[in-house]
């Protein structure tokens, strides 16, 4: 006996038996009862939906000598036993594919003017019809609009959107769905059982899920799996059959996120590249997954699942278990991970750098200093500074002078200038973010007191942690700081220093690196600054030539950062800084590459020779 393949073999051949597109068959079913036939349908969905099994049904019901009370074909007429054979004279099927020109349509026209020989209607079933050309479109518009009363076109697409308006208003227009994960499932049991085929439930929803949508493709893999399986289709010989990523393992990765177990997650990923797995599509496959567990946790959402029914059980109980923070803050890194894969040159790198973050996502804020989560904050780095002091000195007295407290000295850093959240334009903070958010309102910086004293009993002089803070502090700094003039706590002396001499070599090297050192919102202006060259007109007055009245408005409104920048790199309090537009003669004009190569070539005569010597062309 001849094998004939599941997709054609249970093709539905009534109404009744179209899985999964029940508000169509039944308009369709009311369209026959009632007689009531437009001359034109369009049927469009994603392939293997239905769409061309449905218009079959459809002609053979319109044709139907005695059709049932339903709208449905009686199958025993004359022209329903025709279809059946394939031998009726009544039903044309044109593959716009290969049938695409203006001769095809020509052609297809002259047949519609032979009425039909047995039933009532003519009907042509043009499939793939977004495949015409413009031409045979245009051809086809006058009998699509105004066909004999014998002629009905079914027209069937997966791509609507290219089809032309004139072409899609003229026809009914019928949106098929995409099939359901569970009538996919339920349509697969009833072929296994028709087959006599073994089946475990969880191994036909790795089939569904792999269909996509498309009964068609469910059957075909079904039948692959048949195959592969000799007759018990289970869900390891499936999953391994297709390559597909067993679930078992997001819901492991989860689990381990759940217990921070950062070591566990790198080797379950390493073992799943080893067996060939994209790690792009590991990390789409686990955003799906923690999707999936995030609409777990409320019930009015868990029918979005299309998932089995023991597979939903587990989302549910992993639902439990996961914060629903977490879940949110581990989709927007997968997210971002996805977004930039295809342009990161260590993709495993990336992918293992996110998970990563997500396996520390419920780890305490104030964890080891090995967790590699955030920035370590003040707290933890004074205590440890406090921990590494030698026993003797933290329980002698300091002799040592007494200093102002550390918020008095972060009040005094933060009334300079600044246009960024550092403090300063190009500059370097003089205190940080954790910092800030340590402070109490007890005036404590990191758990130091005004007095000196850490957070416990052991008595500790503030004078030691500054030190050793600054310490760190200048090995992070470019070059050595100073605090700005006015600031409290700044003697004569300190004054004075700050009237130190600069030259123009030091002017323009400081101005170079504040451009690069802006940020990002400013790097159009900072590229426009780097052709600008501060000039001193009268030390320590700068003057700054810019192009015109745009650019120096812009400039304008960073001037004060600018200022600060410059007196705090240069060393001098008293410096100025005026902004002047260029006048007509000091315009310089823009050189051509071949203009610039002729410069060069007249003032360095070695630079021509060298060309000539070794045959050199300008590009």
């Amino acid at each position: 006996m001849e094998y004939i393949v599941s997709a054609r073999k249970y093709r539905p051949m009534t109404f009744d038996t179209v899985v999964g597109q029940a508000a169509l068959t039944t308009t369709l079913k009311n369209a026959v009862k009632s007689g009531k036939l437009a001359h034109a349908y369009l049927f469009c969905g994603p392939r293997g939906v239905g769409k061309t099994t449905c218009a079959r049904i459809f002609a053979k019901a319109i044709n139907c000598q005695n059709p049932t009370a339903d709208g449905e074909a009686c199958g025993e007429c004359e022209s329903c036993q025709a279809f059946n054979e394939q031998r009726s004279l009544n039903i044309f099927e044109l593959d716009a594919a290969s049938n695409n020109s203006v001769e095809h349509i020509k052609t297809l026209m002259e047949q519609t003017r032979i009425p039909p020989q047995v039933g009532k209607y003519k009907v042509f079933i043009i499939d793939e019809v977004h495949m015409l050309s413009t031409q045979a479109f245009n051809a086809f518009l006058k009998t699509l609009e105004e066909p004999p009363a014998h002629v009905v076109f079914i027209l069937a697409t997966t791509e609507k959107q290219k089809i032309l308006p004139t072409i899609l208003s003229r026809c009914q227009i019928y949106d098929f769905e995409r099939m359901t994960v569970q009538n996919t499932i339920d349509h697969l049991k009833s072929v296994a059982q028709k087959e006599g085929i073994q089946y475990e439930e969880e191994a036909l929803a790795v089939i569904a899920e792999k269909a996509d949508g498309g009964m068609r493709d469910a059957l075909s893999i079904f039948d692959q799996a048949a195959s592969f399986c000799q007759g018990n289709i289970t869900y390891q010989k499936v999953i391994e059959d297709l390559n597909v990523l067993d679930a078992e393992n997001y819901f492991r990765f989860v689990d381990l996120s759940l217990e921070n177990k950062v070591a566990e997650v790198m080797v379950l990923l390493n073992g799943i590249i080893d067996k060939g797995f994209d790690a792009g599509l590991l990390v789409q496959g686990l955003a799906r997954h923690v999707r999936n567990v995030l609409m777990a946790k409320d019930p009015q959402t868990l029918p979005l699942l299309e998932v089995s029914e023991q597979q939903r059980q587990r989302y549910v109980e992993q639902a439990r278990r996961a914060p629903v923070r977490m879940l949110f803050q581990a989709l927007k890194l997968m997210n971002q991970c996805d977004i930039n894969y295809r342009q990161s040159a260590n993709k495993r790198l990336l992918v293992e750098l996110t998970l990563i973050e997500i396996a520390q996502l419920t780890q305490p804020d104030d964890a080891a200093a090995g967790a590699g989560r955030q920035p370590r904050r003040l707290k933890t780095l004074f205590r440890k500074l406090t921990a590494s002091l030698p026993r003797q000195r933290r329980e002698q007295p300091s002799t040592q002078p007494e200093v102002k407290s550390a918020p008095q000295v972060a009040a005094a850093a933060t009334n300079a200038p600044s246009s960024s959240p550092s403090g300063r334009l190009g500059g370097v903070s003089l205190n940080s973010p954790q910092e800030e958010n340590s402070s109490s309102p007890s005036g404590r910086l990191g758990g130091v007191s005004p007095s000196g004293r850490i957070g416990g009993p052991p008595p500790l002089r503030l004078s030691s942690i500054t030190s050793s803070w600054g310490n760190l502090r200048r090995q992070a700094q470019p070059r050595k700081m100073q605090l700005l003039p006015g600031t409290p706590g700044v003697d004569d002396k300190q004054k004075k220093q700050e009237q130190e001499p600069f030259t123009q070599d030091e002017l323009e090297l400081q101005w170079m690196a504040m451009c690069n050192r802006m940020p990002q919102r400013l790097q159009g202006l900072a590229a426009r600054m780097k052709n600008m060259n501060p000039v001193i007109v009268e030390a320590p007055a700068l003057e700054v030539v810019v192009p015109n009245e745009m650019i120096k408005a812009e400039v304008e409104t960073i001037k004060g950062n600018i200022l600060s920048t410059l007196r705090l790199y240069l060393h001098n309090s008293a410096i100025t800084l005026d902004l002047r537009v260029a006048r007509q003669e000091e315009h310089q004009k823009i050189l051509t590459r071949r203009e610039q190569y002729d410069l060069m070539c007249s003032s360095n005569p070695t630079v021509a020779k060298l060309a000539e010597v070794f045959n050199l062309v300008l590009a």
